[in-house]
């Protein structure tokens, strides 16, 4: 009953790290078994402290198939001039449009950008779960960022032209 009800939204959480299906899969099997390993041994009262608990396996779960593979890049790029994106544009996006750009920036970007923006991890818990410092992963949120604007921006060719004009 357990993997039934959240093997779908944990295969979505570990996707946001893993492009890779078959990474993915794994990821979640292996979280699914630290879970049951451990759920004998916890004492949730609480759906919410429960379910953060086993989102925080899979992150764990996907950070650690990203440090094993290196895959965890950082890139210096200094195209930091974005166009500010009309909120019409982001509201005409579905969820599956959002997530498609976010699973296409680089690993690097796309890892900071979950923890940060999505996790709610701070700059620091970042650092050390990715032993980066607290400013790479700062910029490299900002450059995730970055691109996502640039992507909506190319998403909606009126909203660019409005702004030419």
């Amino acid at each position: 009953m357990l993997f039934d009800f959240y093997g779908r939204i944990l295969f979505r959480l570990a996707k946001r790290y893993l492009v890779d299906q078959a990474k993915t899969e794994d990821a979640v099997s292996e979280s699914f078994y630290i879970i049951f390993k451990k759920i004998g041994s916890c004492n949730f009262i609480a759906v919410p402290p429960f379910e953060s608990w086993i989102k925080r396996i899979v992150v764990n779960e996907c950070l650690q198939v990203l440090r094993k593979e290196k895959r965890f890049e950082t890139y210096d790029n200094d195209e930091n001039n974005v166009n500010e994106v009309d909120d019409s544009t982001v509201e005409k996006l579905t969820a599956e449009q959002i997530f498609h750009l976010i699973e296409n920036l680089p690993t690097g970007y796309r890892t900071v950008f979950n923890l940060y923006e999505i996790e709610g991890y701070s700059h620091a818990e970042i650092a050390g779960l990715l032993g980066i410092s607290i400013g790479t992963s700062k910029s490299q949120l900002s450059k995730a960022k970055n691109i996502l604007q640039q992507k909506l921006i190319e998403l909606d060719p009126a909203y660019a032209k409005r702004k030419l004009v």
